[in-house]
């Protein structure tokens, strides 16, 4: 690459050749360093350059593909969660208004008038206890 006295080199032949005026030596150091900038960069981005670093170029392509995929599946990752507790809390709601609904029908009450149909009532008195008279 360039070293700091060949820019100093280039920057003393410059100065030599452009006027007296001291002004003007600023905006030529600068004017040297940047045709010596874009040297070095022309130098750095030829063809054999590029062509010996085509496996990195791939890596780095392979690289922004998976970053892509991954953010992806993170969306849909939380889209399939964010629809399994919907209807997680959907199924929540009807358990509850099916245990509600089963303690409602199992009162001493709603079953007596569930089972009138049928032609069983109610007891009026209570049951008769059988003792075993051979003991």
């Amino acid at each position: 690459m360039i070293d700091d006295n060949t820019i100093e080199e280039a920057e003393n032949g410059e100065i030599e050749k452009s006027s007296d005026n001291e002004a003007s030596q600023p905006t030529a150091k600068k004017n040297v360093r940047k045709k010596l900038n874009r040297a070095a960069w022309r130098r750095m981005l030829n063809y054999r350059w590029i062509v010996t670093n085509i496996p990195f170029f791939l890596f780095l392509a392979i690289l922004a593909v998976v970053y892509i995929y991954n953010g992806h599946l993170a969306d849909k990752t939380v889209r399939h969660m964010t629809q399994v507790n919907k209807e997680l809390k959907e199924l929540k709601y009807e358990y509850k208004t099916m245990k509600s609904e089963v303690m409602f029908r199992s009162k001493q009450s709603e079953l007596a008038k569930a089972v009138e149909p049928f032609g069983l009532k109610e007891l009026l008195q209570p049951p008769i206890v059988l003792n075993d008279s051979i003991k």
